[in-house]
């Protein structure tokens, strides 16, 4: 999933004192189903690092609201069980012209949103132009960030926007509907899985005002839509939301597919990782995501079930080409041969982490085996930092603390790791920390922080399978994170994004991983795989590279 943007990082960084308050004891009961040892409990508990910021996917971009989302919406497409290829969901069969501007989908009948609207391709088409119809404030990043980045614009766009790439929607009948491009967008179904572009009752939308969008773009006013009133077609449907504490969802019992086994699901909102850790010991909690390294043998050892979600994810040692060292290639080179990934690997990241030659996945499409790589030389290092006349380098190395992502679960002892390789070739390191949210992110994103810091650590999580979801976003454009300016790899990517399908797209990719790699922006280090905890008796709980979890196949004895 993407970086997370400040509103959303803002908004976690509010509840944490909120969230905490959520694993006090005397709040432990509230969500605690009444089942006898080893009984079928009719409620799954999950623990959630931080509230949902809104429950309206098509604004959302966190983990967590979309952890909510899955639940309560569908899209056209999912994905397959352990993977990323687009499978049949709402729509059951689609077709998509040679040039890559037409995307026909033949849909589910007898489909029933939760307020009673039917689903069908009159509903595809008021969701799609809800979203290309977006004005104000609802066309800022901020809001709307997926809409933006792949639709690229709006049907009325405002200041510094275009009219992006959606032309319009087709409902020849109701089981029929097609989505007009004016560009070809070689990844369209894929980008259909994302919880985003999920289909929402065109009734409650408009009942609720799912569009009244009030405050600022850093300091937004979500709808009563997005706030209490979320309304798709998924097994689960809204029941409430208590901010700081939990979110209930209630079994669909008129769900199209196989209904939930369980009768109630429950987020509950526990920010600390140790009390999550606590919880799940003391019973409290069916399970949760993000399980710190250092806790799962443990947690095998007392019995619990500890499974890794497939790494679909990057986690790289980033170059700030805007100091001077850094612009030289044998310096960039060197610190390559100095890093031993898998040390790395065994020293901080979770089993079942891959090292990495590249920076995205090898389930990606473009993928290339053949990239240059830097195995593991630490005489090579020295050699070519005495080329460079960099014999005394000193970097300034920069980490983020109090934070656990899925591509780098402890920071701290990542760095401590990176270091001890850095000094072994004579590197001498300076660290530099911050609180991830705004201050790592401005440090490393901003526009104040292009001096102040050399390498740094930072990653992504995959959102669907598009080579462009990856390398796109690092080397795109010129940015403050990077410093540099690659002409010949920006216009590549560029080119690439405009082919009309991932076939003819996938050589190109291949050529540009390999320019990447023989102009090394950064090191990529690992592709680490995310655990998560349950308890002995949850079973039917089956983690998806791009977090796709729905809950409605997990049943819960205690």
């Amino acid at each position: 999933m993407t970086r997370i943007r400040k509103l959303v990082a803002g908004a976690a960084a509010m509840m944490l004192a909120v969230g905490l308050a959520a694993c006090a004891p005397s709040n432990r009961t509230q969500t605690t189903p009444s089942a006898g040892a080893g009984a079928t409990a009719d409620t799954f508990i999950f623990a959630g690092s931080s509230d949902p910021v809104m429950l309206d996917p098509s604004m959302a971009s966190d983990g967590e609201s979309f952890r909510v989302s899955r639940q309560i919406f569908e899209g056209l497409v999912s994905v397959e069980p352990g993977g990323t290829k687009p499978v049949p969901l709402l729509a059951t069969t689609w077709t998509s012209t040679p040039d890559g501007l037409s995307h026909t989908f033949q849909l589910k009948s007898g489909v029933k949103f939760h307020d009673g609207t039917d689903f069908n391709a009159a509903a595809v088409c008021a969701n799609f132009e809800r979203w290309t119809n977006w004005t104000g404030l609802n066309q800022n990043e901020n809001i709307t960030y997926y809409y933006n980045k792949l639709f690229r614009g709006f049907r009325n766009p405002g200041e510094g926007k275009t009219t992006g790439i959606y032309e319009g929607c087709d409902a020849p009948s109701a089981t029929e509907a097609t989505i007009r491009l004016n560009q070809p967008f070689a990844s369209f179904i894929d980008a259909m899985t994302l919880p985003a572009f999920s289909m929402q009752s065109p009734t409650a939308m408009q009942q609720y005002n799912a569009d009244d969008t009030q405050g600022t773009e850093d300091d937004p006013r979500f709808s009563e839509y997005a706030t209490a009133h979320p309304t798709g077609t998924g097994p689960f449907k809204f029941e409430k939301w208590d901010r700081g504490q939990q979110v209930v969802l209630a079994r669909f019992d008129d769900y199209h597919g196989d209904k939930a086994k369980v009768a109630k699901a429950i987020i509950r909102i526990i920010s600390d990782a140790k009390a999550r850790t606590q919880e799940l010991q003391a019973g409290t909690i069916d399970g949760y995501d993000l399980v710190a390294p250092a806790d799962v043998q443990p947690l095998k050892d007392k019995g619990f079930q500890i499974k890794n979600r497939p790494a679909f994810n990057i986690l790289y040692l980033g170059f700030n080409q805007n100091i001077e060292a850094l612009k030289d290639l044998k310096v960039r080179q060197a610190i390559s041969y100095a890093i031993d990934k898998d040390a790395i690997i065994r020293q901080s990241l979770p089993e079942g982490s891959k090292a990495a030659t590249q920076f995205m996945p090898d389930m990606v499409n473009g993928y290339n085996p053949d990239v240059t790589v830097y195995n593991y030389d630490p005489e090579k290092a020295k050699q070519l930092l005495k080329e460079a006349g960099q014999e005394n380098l000193t970097l300034r190395f920069a980490y983020p603390t109090g934070v656990s992502r899925p591509y780098m679960p402890t920071p701290e002892d990542t760095f401590v790791a990176v270091k001890a390789q850095l000094e072994a070739v004579g590197i001498k390191v300076e660290p530099i920390t911050a609180k991830w949210s705004p201050d790592y992110l401005d440090m490393v994103q901003g526009n104040e922080g292009v001096n102040s810091r050399d390498i740094h650590f930072l990653g992504w999580t995959g959102d669907y399978n598009d080579p462009d979801n990856f390398i796109g976003v690092f080397f795109g454009v010129k940015g403050n994170e990077w410093g540099f300016d690659n002409p010949e790899l920006f216009s590549a990517l560029t080119a690439a994004r405009q082919l009309p399908t991932k076939e003819a797209q996938e050589a190109e990719y291949k050529k540009i991983s390999k320019l990447i790699s023989d102009f090394v922006p950064g090191v990529p280090l690992a592709h680490p795989a995310p655990s998560l905890a349950f308890g002995k008796g949850v079973q039917g709980y089956e983690p998806s590279p791009v977090q796709d979890e729905v809950w409605n196949t997990v049943t819960v004895t205690r």
